[in-house]
């Protein structure tokens, strides 16, 4: 008999992958995912965790994005009770902090080459599984947050040689880049790099360079902060007075126009968004199916990119 050929429209349930589909090295996942970071909110309620991981499944996600130091330890540990072997799911995960509950911030740097082992070795056991398809290197280089000091300033071909090192063992399938320059992207090249995750929204552009970079290489492009954030100083898509006016006209949340004018502006962009509510999760995956004509795709598109002005601690 003939081999049956899944359709890339639709998930491995059969389910139309929302925003289309993309390519995540060698793999097709929906456009729009899942980032789990904020399962970590929902500590004290294990259940409404699981369940919303299972919604975003049976919505048609398959490409989901975490870390061991998400909830320290806890958003890993969720997903490997909520995911199953025939879900067919994406997990994505990186390495390169690690929690730091005591401290101003949430993470501290794990830069080191042998923190980066040890954090996949923790990612493994946390998802419970022997080869972790995609682990992204989160650099500080770029975007909100720390920067590397000391004995964490750590050259990237000596992280790349570790990160190489566990995908030839297996212990990893492929290598992405989180906050990372365009300079250090053009080094990490010859390493095969799948994707980049950097903070970017349609009012935060500066990475357009590398975003072209990414198309020209077949490298995903997997933007967080995709609406901006709550981190003071970072500007907000949803104030924009045209992200605004373009959700009125076509009866929909300005959140869902900043992350369909992602889906529009580049066919290698996937995005990650995160939520702890099953209505803003639907919201999302929603967004998927906004359409923008040519006259709101323009009005967007005029929108100036703002550099974000943070201060560091």
């Amino acid at each position: 008999m003939p081999t049956r050929t899944r359709s890339p429209r639709t998930t491995a349930t059969g389910v139309p992958r929302p925003g289309g589909h993309g390519l995540l090295g060698d793999r097709t996942v929906s456009r729009v995912g899942y980032g789990a970071m904020q399962l970590a909110r929902l500590h004290d309620d294990r259940g409404a965790a699981v369940a919303l991981v299972r919604r975003a499944v049976e919505l048609g996600v398959d490409h989901i994005d975490t870390a061991q130091f998400y909830g320290g330890g806890l958003v890993n540990d969720l997903l490997r009770e909520a995911l199953r072997p025939e879900d067919d799911v994406l997990v994505v995960s990186k390495v390169g902090a690690e929690p730091d509950p005591a401290g101003p911030h949430p993470f501290r740097p794990a830069q080191r080459p042998e923190q980066l082992r040890a954090g996949v070795e923790a990612n493994l056991r946390g998802l419970g599984v022997d080869r972790i398809p995609v682990v992204n290197l989160r650099r500080l280089d770029t975007g909100p947050g720390l920067r590397a000091e000391g004995d964490q300033a750590v050259d990237l071909d000596d992280q790349l040689a570790v990160m190489t090192a566990m995908r030839d063992e297996g212990k990893i399938g492929a290598i992405g880049l989180s906050s990372v320059t365009l300079d250090g992207l053009r080094r990490a090249l010859p390493a095969g790099i799948v994707c980049v995750q950097n903070a970017y929204s349609l009012v935060a552009r500066d990475d357009e360079d590398m975003l072209r970079l990414c198309a020209a290489e077949g490298i995903a492009w997997v933007p967080y902060f995709p609406l901006g954030s709550a981190v003071p100083g970072l500007p907000k898509v949803t104030d924009e007075p045209a992200v605004r006016a373009a959700a009125e006209s076509l009866g929909c949340a300005p959140s869902q126009i900043g992350l369909a004018w992602l889906l529009r502006h580049d066919p290698n962009v996937l995005l990650i968004p995160g939520t702890v509510t099953p209505d803003h999760l639907e919201a999302n995956v929603a967004a998927g199916t906004v359409t923008l004509d040519d006259a709101t795709l323009a009005a967007l598109d005029a929108v100036p990119s703002r550099p974000a002005v943070i201060a560091r601690g």
